[in-house]
């Protein structure tokens, strides 16, 4: 059944009349949009693993849920990259069905609960969403979704997807973040033998250690990797592929199909005088250490330096986990350094709202030039170059432009957070494997497969860097062309 002929048959399920009745479209509309409930700022700035989004009530949930119109074709699902059935899942919390409404998710979505809490919904879904034509804002649909998948998680009573006939057919996957747990998820559905491999010790990827807990906690992380356990697929840590087991392993071991979903992890630097001054490191190694290494416990094999006055250089959505991360770390002064302006930061517009709730200092307009060092070679102060916009460039937004005035501020810890690029690993282990001249594999858009037939590819190590959600469309994707081609080639 495709997509649109599934749509037409839940719209015509009669209790989808019953709630049409229950409000008008001009009663709907009416309705203000949910708020999401938080911690209080000055609370939630000092405490790092507690969460700070507290979710919504049932109330809120099924009052939101109205503001919905069940539009004959819903452009939300248009913005949706791995297809949820949004209007069916909304429409189930409206009438008090939460399970069901957690089980549509499941459909198509190996991880709704993390969906709910980091997914851009306002730059995706809900961008969509008829409201925002009539110039009203859109259905919370994140929030509705994380609603789901909470109720469902302390529930306890979790579904498990609907798993076809093993067909014992081994298929292999590189890496455990958000692009390899969605295929692996769509895989297993399928009937394939999955086993995913994880170079570090956590599965999870990016989503242990790249976003902090007060986003995403790891305890809601790992519930969504147990589903997928009990759903068949395999997780082995500790294995790098290309080094501790090869390409050739893979295939004398019996995996008939390869996706490649290792990210990119090797940070970039600005290459300004200064980088290498104790102090200064990247967004990934701060994050990573304090995530997934508890290296803010002073206890820790290697704990990591907390900063008083700390600089993050960059505006995206890891640059406000780092400068946030930095505030619970004890930072009397931490900084958010970026060289155009704030309408033009990638980071998500909540991530920006809670940063600065939380006492976070926006210093846009200005780059960093240098940075200046004391005698033992620790940073101190950094030397900044004042930028003006110009026209826009290739990603749309304006270009900076350096003014000619300069200014020098103290800092004593600096939080490179300007992008990231692929880890040169895997392409360097898999021979004939099409590589671009930014280090991603080259892959066929319509089905992430490789120049090497039996790999496929997706997320991060493809696109350089993007958003869960974007990984995550391009594991399905992925399940989707690589089932197609080991049923052609039997």
């Amino acid at each position: 059944m495709t997509t649109s002929e599934l749509i037409a048959a839940r719209r015509s399920e009669p209790w989808r009349e019953e709630l049409r009745k229950r409000k008008k479209n001009k009663e709907r509309t009416a309705i203000p949009r949910v708020q999401m409930n938080e911690l209080d700022p000055e609370y939630r700035s000092h405490t790092r693993l507690e969460e700070v989004n507290l979710g919504l009530t049932k109330e809120q949930a099924m009052l939101e849920a109205q503001r919905c119109l069940d539009c004959p074709t819903p452009t939300c699902m248009d913005g949706c990259p791995v297809g949820i059935n949004i209007p069916t899942f909304i429409k189930n919390i409206e009438r008090g069905e939460f399970l069901e409404a957690a089980k549509v998710l499941k459909e198509t979505s190996a991880l709704p609960a993390v969906c709910g809490r980091v997914c851009p919904q306002e730059k995706q879904c809900e961008s969509k969403c008829i409201h925002i034509k009539m110039g009203k804002p859109a259905v919370a649909i994140g929030y509705l979704e994380r609603f789901a998948a909470d109720f469902e998680r302390e529930s306890g009573q979790i579904s498990i997807p609907e798993i076809k006939q093993k067909n014992n057919i081994k298929i292999a996957v590189v890496g455990s973040g958000p692009a390899g747990l969605s295929f692996a998820g769509d895989m297993a559905k399928r009937g394939y033998d999955i086993t995913v491999f994880e170079a570090l010790h956590e599965i999870g990827g990016v989503l242990k250690y790249g976003i902090p807990e007060f986003r995403l906690p790891n305890h809601i992380v790992d519930v969504e990797i147990d589903s997928l356990r009990k759903m068949g697929v395999t997780f082995i840590t500790n294995c790098i592929v290309g080094k501790t087991i090869s390409y050739s392993d893979l295939h004398n071991n019996g995996f008939r199909g390869i996706f490649v979903a290792s990210g990119a992890g090797l940070p970039n630097f600005m290459n300004i005088p200064g980088e290498n001054l104790v102090g200064v490191m990247s967004s990934n190694e701060y994050l990573t250490r304090v995530n997934l290494m508890d290296a803010a416990n002073p206890n820790a094999d290697t704990p990591i330096y907390k900063g008083k006055r700390v600089a993050v250089i960059g505006g995206g959505n890891t640059a406000m986990d780092s400068v946030r991360t930095a505030l619970r770390l004890g930072a009397e002064q931490a900084i958010i350094v970026y060289r155009r302006s704030e309408e033009e930061m990638p980071a998500r517009i909540e991530e920006i709202k809670h940063a600065k709730e939380e006492g976070v200092q926006f210093l846009t307009l200005h780059n960093p030039i240098e940075y200046i060092g004391d005698e033992q070679g620790h940073v101190r102060q950094m030397k900044l170059q004042k930028m003006a916009l110009g026209e826009p460039d290739a990603s749309g937004r304006r270009r900076p432009v350096p003014t000619g005035e300069e200014e020098t501020i103290d800092i004593d810890e600096v939080i490179v957070s300007i992008g990231v690029s692929p880890n040169p690993l895997i392409p360097r282990a898999f021979d004939g494997l099409g590589i671009s001249s930014k280090g991603t594999i080259i892959v066929n858009e319509a089905t992430n497969q490789s120049t090497i037939s039996d790999v496929f590819a997706g997320g991060d190590i493809v696109r350089g860097g993007a958003t869960v959600i974007l990984a995550m469309g391009d594991g399905r994707k992925a399940a989707a062309a690589m089932d197609d081609f080991l049923k052609s080639s039997l």
